[in-house]
């Protein structure tokens, strides 16, 4: 299992955490996802033989959000 925490942008509220959260949650091979609204990270467990960073970016984009790193 590995861990990455993503530098999100535009998250502000309750709504917001759930939007990115789900849309992590929702990808084969992740395992966790903690949403910081007050820094903007998100710390998300996954297997890496399942998914990438690409595809944790383009989902979080998809929300709405950018994700810097």
């Amino acid at each position: 299992m590995a861990e990455r925490t993503l530098d999100v942008q535009g998250m502000s509220c309750g709504h917001c955490k759930m939007a990115v959260s789900g849309a992590l949650k929702g990808l084969n091979g992740v395992s966790d996802v903690a949403v910081d609204l007050s820094t903007g990270k998100v710390d998300v467990s996954y297997d890496e033989s399942k998914v990438g960073f690409a595809e944790m970016k383009e989902a979080v984009e998809e929300q709405g959000y950018d994700v810097v790193k």
